[in-house]
């Protein structure tokens, strides 16, 4: 029996675990590994107090800061799901373990977005990924496509434009990401945007050797010989565990109050798998911090 349990390990998850402890409470930290999504970025230059950090050099320091407290720390596998027995929260992990808790915090972020075409499950690892941080200089010198027109995907296409011989950027929009990302990219020369088409298929033997992307106008398809995927269209959520115990918006975010509380007593929720808006690694840590602190508080009361 814990007096808190907090699930997920990203700025939010670590954040909270650092608040919990020098208030004394005996905390337990589920997750899957420490980071988050932020393993996934290759430069932060937006968190105050480093002009450039790389992603995982930043969670790093967040993982020492964790490690100076008494805090239970459990990684290699997530929560699956949170039940409500009486006055105790019970969280059942993927493996089957459980643990008991007088109080929750979900801090378990998001997931990258699936296309859910014809070839993606397939050639997932042999072609198709969703980390250009990770496994973008696999493709040095190849021709790759990014899938999306938001800030993810405009980051991604940026990074792949310096190492692959050449990027197709395709995006079932115009481009929604931040001007400033735009203007990176705008009048590359190896850089061929197709705007307003979707991807149809993704096809190859054993690897991915192309695309099939079809105009939203005329419906005309066009083939992209490609050595690599690059999807970048979005997060999801990783909500499921507490679905139908707590209130959830049409994106699968949990709904929180201004003091991260959810519609029930003892569960909390803090970081990009909650309606705070924003999604940023400054955002999801201070909200991990005054969600140990409400916590705190809560426990107080019992």
């Amino acid at each position: 029996m814990y007096d808190l349990a907090i699930l997920g390990g990203g700025p939010a998850g670590m954040t909270a675990a650092v608040y919990a402890a020098r208030k004394g409470i005996n905390t337990l930290l589920l997750s899957k590994d420490l980071g988050g999504q932020v393993l996934w970025t290759m430069g932060v230059e937006n968190y105050m107090g480093f002009q450039f950090v790389e992603g995982a050099e930043l969670m790093e320091k967040f993982e020492e800061q964790v490690k100076q407290f008494p805090i239970t720390s459990r990684t290699g596998e997530a929560a699956k799901k949170v039940s409500l027995q009486g006055n105790t929260f019970e969280v059942e992990t993927e493996s089957g373990d459980e643990y008991q808790a007088k109080c929750v915090l979900v801090a378990t972020g998001k997931r990258p977005r699936m296309l859910g075409v014809p070839g993606e499950e397939k050639f997932r690892g042999r072609g198709v990924t969703y980390c250009s941080t990770c496994d973008g200089p696999v493709f040095t010198g190849e021709r790759v496509a990014v899938i999306g027109g938001g800030n993810s995907a405009l980051e991604s296409t940026y990074d792949m434009l310096k190492i692959a011989e050449h990027v197709d950027l395709v995006s079932i929009t115009p481009l929604t990401g931040d001007r400033i990302l735009i203007d990176k990219i705008e009048g590359t020369p190896n850089l061929s945007q197709h705007l307003e088409y979707e991807v149809v298929e993704i096809k190859g033997e054993v690897m991915v050797e192309g695309v099939t992307i079809k105009d939203h106008n005329s419906q005309e398809q066009r083939e992209l010989e490609v050595r690599g995927v690059f999807v970048e269209i979005g997060l999801v959520p990783n909500s499921d565990l507490v679905e139908g115990l707590v209130t959830l918006n049409r994106t699968g975010e949990i709904e929180v109050n201004c003091s991260n509380e959810t519609k029930v007593p003892g569960l909390f929720a803090a970081g990009d798998v909650t309606t705070v808006p924003e999604k940023q690694i400054v955002i999801s840590a201070g909200e991990g911090a005054k969600a140990a602190l409400v916590a705190h508080r809560y426990l107080q009361r019992l």
